[in-house]
């Protein structure tokens, strides 16, 4: 079962705050299925609801997912896989970790995580924002392009895994390393492996064995501050202000064709 409250603030009747709580479980202890939750929030933004809050959430899949209304969608506990993929519009924020897949082909919108997001997060982001207080797992933001006048944006306040950036097209992912000790790095390995495009921003020690296949580090220019300080502005108003904002180092495409030589040109 899963309970809603409605709050209208206007003789109208237009509602523009809905709780929905998914804490019951069923007699095995399952967790609300994801095809209600979703059913509930889409129902609440046809009644005009501007405004949702998640209550309970437990691994559910695809919330919010090709979703394009303005709405803002807050969430208590640790949704699954697939938040937010394909969205184009709403905001998301996690008051917890977020699993898998986090913000999978979304073309605009905002998620903000206030804990970890896993493995893949952004694969594929076209336009956008996500912002993570922690850290990530491996390959976040691949093959993340741009697309017409979009840009995908991601930032990490942690640390990531190996596979950052791969076959990246466009967009610009930035690693804050934050409480990460200047002895270890807050990248894993193959940074950038394939990139033909986009920029990947780390603070931190990154070295040459780090840098994959067609990448290359750069030191950033004023252009590249600009960037980072206004990503760091906004990061620093969802989460509060971080310890240092010096010491980055840029990874780029080293051409447009990273592995241009690498396969067999037999012809079949």
């Amino acid at each position: 079962m899963i309970s809603v409250s409605d709050n209208s603030v206007n003789s109208t009747l237009v509602e523009t705050k809905t709780i929905i709580d998914t804490a019951e479980r069923d007699r095995y202890g399952r967790p609300v299925d994801y095809k209600i939750v979703n059913n509930k929030i889409r129902r609440a933004v046809s009644d005009g609801v501007k405004s949702i809050a998640l209550t309970g959430i437990m691994g559910q899949r695809y919330i919010a997912a090709a979703m394009n209304e303005k709405v803002s969608i807050s969430i208590d506990g640790t949704p699954g896989n697939n938040l937010g993929a394909f969205m184009d519009g709403p905001l998301i924020e996690v008051f917890g970790n977020a699993q898998d897949m986090t913000g999978n082909t979304m073309s605009s919108g905002k998620i903000i995580v206030h804990g970890n997001a896993w493995d893949v997060t952004g694969l594929s982001m076209r336009g956008g924002k996500i912002f993570v207080k922690g850290s990530t797992g491996t390959r976040v933001g691949i093959h993340m392009k741009e697309f017409a006048q979009m840009s995908p944006q991601i930032v990490i306040g942690g640390r990531t895994g190996d596979y950052l950036g791969e076959y990246m097209a466009g967009g610009v992912i930035l690693v804050l390393g934050e409480n990460i000790p200047k002895q270890l790095s807050p990248v894993g390995l193959s940074i950038g492996s394939g990139i033909h495009g986009g920029r990947i921003f780390i603070r931190g020690k990154v070295e040459d064995h780090q840098i994959g296949v067609g990448a290359k580090l750069e030191t950033v220019n004023d252009d590249d501050l600009k960037l980072i300080n206004e990503l760091i502005n906004e990061y620093e108003s969802y989460f509060g202000q971080l310890y240092s904002e010096s010491g980055f180092v840029k990874v780029v495409p080293s051409s447009s064709r990273p592995f241009l030589g690498h396969f067999d040109p037999t012809q079949i």
